[in-house]
C-alpha cells in the first residue's frame, strides 16, 4: 500500500464525518434532543446540558465505509476486517440503544449494565469464534516465561480484553475532546504497527478511524457542539481491543491505551475505596474529573492525557518496533 492510497483512507474518514455531522447536529438540535449532565457530575459540567450526543454514529458509518470502499479497492476485503468491524458495529450499536434510551426515551441511565455486559460477552464469544475457526494463534507472550499458547483460554482472554477496554474508553469519555484525541493516538500507533507488519487490512482501518476522528473533533472540541456518546466511546474501545489481538500485539495496548487504563483504574480504586474505608481517594472519579476539581480547566487536563498519551504510545511504539 502506497502513501497515496493511505492518505485516501485518512481523508475519506474524515471527508464523509465532516460533510454529515453538521446535519446530524442541526436534527438534534430541531428536534431538541441532547444530553443530560449527571447530578453528581462537575456543577460546571451543567452549561453542556443540552448538547447533542450520539455524534459517534457519524465517524463510525464514514470509517466503515470507507474502510470496505478502500479494502476493496486494495483487494484486502479479509478476516481481520470483517472482524474489526464487526465488533465495531456490534459494540457501536449496543451504544446506540444505550444513547437512543437516554436520549429519546427520556431515561437518564439507558441500558443496565448488565445489558450491554452480556452484549459485549456475545460479541467477544463470536469474535473467538470466528477467529479460532481462521486458525489463527492462541498464544500469549509473558514476561519472563515467554510465549505460551493458551489455547481455548484465549477465548476468555479476547471476552475479557473487548470488554475490558471498551468500558475503559467508555469511562474515558467526560472531557470536549478528549476521547478523541486520545483514541486518535491509539489507533494511529496501530496504523503504525500494522504497516511495519504489512498487515495492509488493519492499516486500513485504523486509518479510516483516524480520519473520522480528526473530523468528529472539529464538533467535539471545547465548547462541544456534539459529544459522541456511547455509540462511539464503547465501539472505539472495543475495535482497539480487536486490532491488538488481530496484531498479535496484545499486551501493547496497556501502554498505547495507557490513559483508558489508569482512567478505569481510578474508578475501581474509588470505588473499592469507599466501600472498604468510606473514603474517596479522589475528588471524582473517573481521574480526569478530579483533575477538573482540583483547579485545572477542562483545555489542560485534555492536552496534559494527550500528552501522556501520546508519550506512551512512542515508548510501545519503540519497543515493538
Amino acid at each position: 500500500m502506497q502513501w497515496t492510497e493511505m492518505v485516501i483512507a485518512i481523508v475519506s474518514g474524515f471527508a464523509l464525518t465532516i460533510m454529515a455531522m453538521p446535519i446530524v447536529i442541526g436534527f438534534f438540535r430541531t428536534k431538541q434532543l441532547g444530553q443530560t449532565t449527571r447530578d453528581e457530575g462537575p456543577k460546571w459540567h451543567e452549561i453542556k446540558t443540552g448538547t447533542p450526543t450520539m455524534g459517534g454514529i457519524v465517524f463510525l458509518i464514514a470509517a466503515i465505509i470507507s474502510t470496505v470502499w478502500v479494502a476493496i479497492w486494495q483487494n484486502v476485503l479479509t478476516l481481520g476486517i470483517g472482524l474489526s468491524l464487526f465488533i465495531l458495529i456490534l459494540y457501536g450499536l449496543l451504544g446506540f440503544l444505550d444513547d437512543f434510551i437516554k436520549v429519546f426515551k427520556k431515561r437518564n441511565l439507558g441500558l443496565t449494565s448488565k445489558q450491554k455486559l452480556i452484549g459485549q460477552i456475545f460479541g467477544g464469544l463470536l469474535f473467538f469464534v470466528a477467529y479460532r475457526f481462521d486458525g489463527l494463534p492462541t498464544e500469549l507472550v509473558f514476561p519472563i516465561i515467554g510465549t505460551v499458547d493458551i489455547g481455548w483460554f484465549y477465548g476468555l482472554f479476547i471476552i475479557f480484553w473487548l470488554v475490558g477496554f471498551s468500558n475503559a474508553v467508555n469511562l474515558t469519555d467526560g472531557l470536549d475532546g478528549l476521547v478523541a484525541g486520545t483514541a486518535s493516538i491509539a489507533y494511529g500507533a496501530y496504523a503504525i504497527i500494522a504497516w511495519n507488519q504489512q498487515q495492509i487490512d488493519i492499516l486500513i482501518i485504523c486509518l479510516t478511524i483516524v480520519g473520522g476522528l480528526i473530523g468528529f473533533f472539529f464538533f467535539n472540541k471545547k465548547p462541544a457542539k456534539i459529544f459522541m456518546g456511547d455509540v462511539g466511546s464503547l465501539a472505539l474501545g472495543g475495535g482497539l481491543a480487536a486490532i491488538s489481538i488481530l496484531l498479535h500485539q496484545e499486551w501493547s495496548l496497556l501502554l498505547i491505551g495507557f490513559i483508558f487504563v489508569v482512567e478505569t483504574a481510578s474508578v475501581m480504586i474509588q470505588v473499592t475505596s469507599f466501600k472498604l474505608r468510606g473514603k474517596r481517594v479522589f475528588k471524582m472519579s473517573p481521574i480526569h474529573h478530579h483533575f477538573e476539581m482540583s483547579g485545572w480547566s477542562e483545555w489542560r487536563v485534555v492536552l496534559t492525557f494527550w500528552a501522556i498519551g501520546l508519550i506512551a504510545a512512542v515508548a510501545s511504539l519503540s519497543m515493538i518496533l
